[in-house]
């Protein structure tokens, strides 16, 4: 055996602890960091051929490697723009520069352009519901945008569906065509009427006369009136006719409607909205409101945001009301474990993590996400703290090999003397 390669398999040695060392102090270092995951040193066998009767030492590589795919315990904050992931999955945050990235560090805060950052200053991406509900790219990053926030903003929604549930009574009178409320006489008739409260584009307030009159036998007519065209103190005649008309008919055996259940109620200074009657009955009962709802709002600001489960950012007006704003999606790719870490706790593809994959939050390999929450590392102190003792007695008996190799080759030097 060469003394100079028994030398050198020590010196092997040393180095391969030296960096385990080196991962054990990072993982110490880091083990309060949100999102952290742990690394670890994995060896293998670095073999020189040996010939009959003389065998050559080799040494030790290493190789790193960091549990990305190790789920963190999860700690629960005050804050709901603390964020963690339950499961599968990635934020995905971008840098000043606007070059994208994955973390599991989800401890966001509004910025002074009331965009999320996390504590290493990236800026988490999402879709935006101003173009509709989202849909994600499943292979790249097109469509996302920083999640912004601005709550001084006054926003006013205006109205485009609505719900009326209710009964319209069975033995309720035929009323003549010509006094039908469609005519907009003085002497009109109907035989229920309710109001709803609508909202156009600027925020503003409109109220809607919504007339039930019965024109034969399971047959009704629906009109719909502005109220700011009534009459005073008398509704008819309004100053303009209705804003639509429509027609129920029900089957007479069940009560239930049957055919077009729908009216689309054109709001001035706003827009269509679409009033879905499809649970109105007529039944041997008096007028009846189950439920009478309308969607949009008044100018008002965000008072507070909410985000659920599946990542939509909910914003709570002063009002009670919530808009959607957008919807954080999740990325994966094949082989987390493989991703390359970079400084401020995030990762990147690698030649051997497969590309990134991106969803939503609940769909098939996706975790959930979890508002209030942040994940810890997955450092377990006691392992480090053994991991280190083992390469420290590991570390000093591989320089006494070395040790011993040079005292062998110092001796061997003397002889010449």
């Amino acid at each position: 055996m060469s003394l100079y390669g028994m030398m050198k398999t020590g010196v092997s040695g040393m180095n391969a602890q030296a960096n385990r060392l080196s991962t054990v102090a990072d993982n110490i270092a880091n083990s309060s960091t949100n999102g952290y995951k742990r690394a670890r040193t994995e060896f293998s066998t670095l073999v020189i051929p040996s010939t009959q009767g003389a065998y050559n030492s080799g040494g030790v590589i290493t190789t790193v490697r960091n549990a990305i795919s190790v789920q963190g315990a999860l700690q629960y904050t005050t804050s709901v723009t603390d964020l963690a992931i339950k499961g599968n999955g990635f934020f995905v945050v971008q840098d000043s520069a606007g070059q994208p990235a994955l973390t599991r560090a989800g401890s966001f805060v509004l910025d002074d352009q009331g965009q999320l950052v996390n504590a290493a200053g990236f800026r988490l991406l999402g879709y935006s519901f101003a173009n509709g509900t989202p849909a994600a790219t499943a292979n790249g990053y097109a469509g996302l945008e920083p999640v912004t926030i601005t709550q001084s903003e006054l926003v006013a929604t205006p109205s485009r569906n609505g719900v009326f549930a209710g009964n319209l009574p069975l033995d309720a009178e035929i009323v003549a065509a010509a006094n039908l409320p469609s005519a907009n006489g003085a002497g009109a008739q109907y035989s229920a009427k309710t109001s709803l409260v609508a909202y156009g584009n600027l925020g503003e307030k409109v109220l809607l006369d919504v007339y039930f009159t019965k024109t034969s036998a399971n047959q009704w007519e629906v009109a719909v009136f502005n109220r700011a065209d009534a009459a005073p103190e008398t509704s008819f005649p309004y100053s303009s006719g209705p804003l639509v008309l429509g027609t129920l008919t029900f089957d007479a055996t069940t009560g239930q409607l049957t055919g077009t259940s729908n009216i689309d109620i054109p709001v001035p200074g706003g827009d269509t909205v679409t009033l879905d009657l499809s649970q109105v009955t007529q039944l041997d009962a008096g007028f009846q409101v189950q439920n009478a709802y309308v969607d949009g709002s008044p100018p008002s600001t965000v008072e507070s945001i909410k985000i659920s489960d599946d990542g939509i950012v909910y914003a709570q007006y002063e009002d009670g009301s919530f808009k959607p704003l957008y919807r954080i999606p999740l990325a994966n790719v094949a082989s987390p474990d493989q991703l390359q870490v970079l400084s401020g706790n995030i990762f990147t593809e690698s030649p051997t993590s497969g590309a990134v994959r991106i969803g939503f939050a609940g769909a098939t390999g996706f975790g959930s996400i979890v508002s209030g929450a942040l994940e810890s590392s997955n450092v377990d102190i006691a392992e480090e703290l053994t991991n280190m003792i083992e390469s420290q007695r590991n570390y000093t008996a591989n320089s006494k090999v070395f040790q011993t190799g040079s005292d062998l080759m110092e001796l061997l030097v003397n002889l010449k003397r």
